[in-house]
């Protein structure tokens, strides 16, 4: 597991090369700070990634996402092949349903 700042946590994302790691880091920073600005009552976000299909050049990411908002859990989860995409995606559906 991996701990950025005092509420964003990764895990799983050990496999992954550390330029990726980098964006990554980046992507779950920004919705991080988007949802403390808009979102009262938030807690903390953790990021889950699992590789589904471990083949050079055709992997497949399994995200999940969850965030804690006054005590209530909020998950949503996505396979894609674009691990930037996948993450991008899944760090957007959380949001929508903590901004509702």
């Amino acid at each position: 597991m991996i701990e950025l700042g005092g509420n964003i946590t990764l895990a799983g994302f050990k496999e992954i090369e550390k330029a990726e790691l980098v964006v990554v880091k980046k992507i779950v920073g920004s919705y991080a700070r988007k949802m403390s600005d808009s979102v009262s009552g938030f807690e903390n976000i953790t990021v889950t990634l699992k590789i589904v299909h471990k083949t050079e050049g055709s992997e497949k990411y399994e995200l999940q996402c969850k965030v804690m908002v006054n005590g209530k859990p909020l998950n949503s989860e996505i396979t894609e092949r674009n691990l930037f995409m996948g993450l991008d995606t899944v760090l957007k559906k959380v949001l929508a349903l903590a901004s509702k």
